[in-house]
């Protein structure tokens, strides 16, 4: 389907400073990515296992804050095969303490792009900040009756009774992560289109269990004509490069979360297909290298 197909022309346009969309192409694939803000966290969220005077000089390195960071939240938008796929909703606008978040309606109007024309939604997982803007009434008010929405089964099992033994998150966050995945499986249970390791949503666009972040966890891995391209939600972080054996505080394995990032990132090392990831700065288009025994985030080009 092409873009004039689906994309509205009456819609509301927001001129902004700092874009918060970027379009590309996957070979026939047509993908916007969509920044839904940025989220401030403790920088010891991102390494609850390393030393305090490690994670200083990295996040020195990296001219980070010691005291507060930004955490992008990216969103896609893929279209293929006349399907048009959402991927992940971003935080919504019920959380007060982090104004600078939960842009996505806004934006995807910003962007020309009718809520209605969704015609399925791919979901990494179910963190308040990947399933919060389908609940917002600006959003799921607009969204069409037989909308799919598609999650690993073990994704939708967890959290029917969700198990933070092993996470290194600061109250309430845990609490507000049950609350709204309880919610949101209450409002779109009859939408829900579980499955079990892989699925293709639509020609060249598959979902894939990982787990390790959460037991569902999963990747989003475009291919069209030679190219490919991998949506990584919460898989790479942004220390995930120089240091992919740091733990996370929202992991809910971090072991395993470990073992799934380092095995992702050599593999996309070695076939150079492009990378975006949830929490990696907008638009977070990039290739991966090896460098020695970790990574190298690559950049790429912003084509205008």
């Amino acid at each position: 389907m092409s873009r004039v197909d689906t994309v509205r022309t009456d819609a509301p346009r927001t001129e902004e400073s700092v874009p918060s969309r970027y379009a590309l192409k996957v070979g026939d694939i047509d993908v916007t990515l969509i920044s839904d803000g940025v989220l401030p966290i403790p920088p010891a969220t991102l390494a609850t296992n390393a030393a305090t005077a490690e994670l200083s000089a990295w996040l020195s390195d990296m001219f980070l804050s010691p005291e507060l960071i930004d955490w992008p939240l990216n969103v896609a938008v893929v279209r293929s095969g006349g399907q048009t796929v959402l991927v992940d909703s971003g935080l919504g606008t019920e959380f007060p303490g982090f104004p600078r978040a939960g842009q996505l309606a806004m934006r995807l109007d910003a962007a020309g792009i009718d809520p209605a024309s969704v015609t399925d939604v791919v979901l990494t997982h179910l963190h308040m900040d990947h399933i919060g803007g389908l609940l917002v009434d600006g959003l799921r008010g607009r969204l069409r009756p037989d909308l799919r929405v598609h999650l690993a089964s073990a994704e939708a099992e967890f959290w029917a009774a969700p198990d933070f033994s092993r996470t290194d998150m600061p109250a309430p966050v845990p609490d507000v992560l049950r609350a709204t995945a309880a919610r949101f499986l209450d409002v779109y249970r009859g939408q829900l289109r579980p499955f079990e390791k892989e699925y293709e949503v639509a020609p060249g666009v598959r979902i894939h269990r990982t787990g390790g972040h959460t037991p569902g966890h999963s990747i989003v891995r475009l291919e069209s004509g030679g190219d490919r391209l991998t949506f990584a939600g919460d898989a790479v972080f942004q220390c995930g490069f120089d240091k992919p054996e740091w733990h996370n505080g929202f992991d809910h394995d971090p072991e395993e979360s470990a073992r799934v990032r380092i095995r992702l990132l050599k593999e996309l090392a070695a076939s150079g297909e492009q990378l975006v990831a949830t929490h990696l700065s907008f638009p977070s288009v990039c290739h991966v290298a090896v460098a020695g025994n970790a990574f190298r985030f690559v950049p790429a080009v912003w084509d205008h």
